[in-house]
């Protein structure tokens, strides 16, 4: 008898092993149809307050996304909103966060459709993991009209590029982008995760199972409550008062060099959205009055890294005719929480106010 069962269990892993289910099951989704489509993407650090999980399968994490509801309605101008954790939201509610403030102002289009904002921005800065996430939804059927894509200097270094865990875990799909965009990146650099066999097995892959299984059982704590973070009652503001240090990622003044920041990658987002209109904006950070604030703008940024990363992007932008804002000293210390770059509901919507008019004006480009 215990041979038999040695023989069914190795016989089940091989066939696990061989159809790999697990990316089949990410597609597998009760969100949409048992409970709401989330309005972000799935990021969790505490499952059990947020009711919510990270989760580094990306047919998972779309399909439990609003998105990937149904038809897109006629009467929809569908503007994807990329990004990092800014975007994404931290600290903020839903209807809180840059697109859901976009989506309470009831924006419309000269021709009279309703802008409707798809939050997929997530958390931890990567131009690539941005690419990544717009290449996938741009090639669904979920028919965008526009994209705006929100960036700042810590998304650019190169050494970050592939940094993320969801570039590292999902190398085939990375590695088509490296070849499809030609990016300045190592198809076979190390960070890159290459399962062994044992990884492969129902065993190696449990905990990614369960956290599949677990992403559907909080859809039901999702749709009762609409909380899908931890919210904690007291957190640490940013930094006002900062290091004397000038250097940035190894760098110091006077300049970068030419390879030292992914302008390849953000070319690569723009090739992504193809012919949907696209607005890249230089979101806002915090402008520190504190102390060595002469030095340095805040916690990320020395002031000559970032006033010359501003320069860089203004010449790219004009020299390659991209939509561009640079909306990087809208939001005073006030409406700044835990992170130079996150943002307080009313900040939030002091962006989506700044943005409304251009947002709009992406409908004189795309077509019903």
């Amino acid at each position: 008898m215990l041979g038999k069962a040695l023989f069914l269990f190795l016989v089940f892993n091989l066939i696990f092993i061989l159809a790999d289910p697990a990316a089949g099951l990410g597609r597998v989704s009760a969100y949409n149809i048992l409970f709401p489509g989330r309005s972000r993407l799935p990021y969790g650090d505490h499952p059990e307050r947020a009711y919510n999980v990270s989760v580094l399968n990306l047919d998972a994490m779309f399909a439990s996304h609003e998105i990937a509801a149904g038809t897109k309605p006629a009467s929809e101008f569908r503007v994807l909103l990329i990004g990092d954790s800014s975007t994404w939201g931290w600290l903020l509610k839903p209807a809180d966060t840059l697109a859901g403030q976009i989506n309470r102002a009831r924006l419309t289009t000269a021709d009279g459709r309703t802008v409707r904002a798809y939050n997929l921005g997530y958390p931890i800065m990567s131009l690539a993991k941005d690419v990544l996430i717009l290449d996938r939804a741009m090639r669904a059927a979920w028919q965008p009209d526009a994209v705006v894509w929100l960036v700042t200097l810590e998304s650019f270094p190169a050494d970050k590029q592939l940094f993320h865990p969801l570039l590292q875990n999902n190398p085939a799909p990375t590695r088509d982008l490296i070849a499809r965009y030609g990016l300045k990146l190592d198809p076979n650099d190390p960070q890159f995760v290459t399962p062994s066999l044992l990884d492969r097995t129902i065993i190696g892959r449990r905990r990614d199972l369960a956290d599949l299984a677990r992403l559907q059982l909080y859809g039901v704590m999702w749709a009762a409550t609409g909380i899908d973070q931890d919210y904690p009652a007291d957190y640490e503001p940013a930094a006002i008062d900062l290091d004397p240090d000038d250097a940035f990622h190894g760098h110091k003044p006077p300049a970068f060099g030419d390879a030292d920041l992914a302008f390849d990658a953000l070319a690569a987002g723009v090739r992504a959205a193809g012919k949907t209109p696209l607005l890249i904006v230089n979101e806002p950070i915090l402008r520190s009055n504190g102390r060595n604030s002469d030095i340095r703008y805040n916690f990320f940024y020395p002031r000559w890294a970032y006033d010359q990363y501003r320069a860089a992007m203004i010449a790219q932008a004009t020299a390659q005719g991209w939509n561009y804002i640079d909306a990087w000293d809208l939001l005073p210390m006030s409406e700044f929480t835990n992170s130079a770059v996150h943002y307080t509901p009313a900040g939030a919507k002091l962006l989506a106010d700044r943005l409304a008019d251009a947002v709009t004006q992406l409908g004189k480009i795309s077509t019903p």
